[in-house]
């Protein structure tokens, strides 16, 4: 029961994580709280981001 929690749980974050506004809204609390990124640390942030998603993705084992 605790693996098919964390499965739809894993989905939902990292469907959110795909989504653009994610980036944006993450951008905007580390800004309410004093973190200072400049337009290409914030991009390549996004872009590491982007990487980590991916390579989970490539090595998540779906139920069929």
């Amino acid at each position: 029961m605790l693996n098919i929690n964390y499965n739809k749980n894993m989905k939902f974050i990292i469907d959110r994580l795909k989504e653009p506004s994610t980036f944006r809204g993450l951008a905007v609390v580390l800004g309410l709280i004093g973190v200072n990124l400049s337009p290409e640390q914030t991009n390549t942030v996004a872009a590491a981001v982007a990487g980590i998603i991916a390579t989970i993705e490539i090595f998540r084992v779906e139920k069929q």
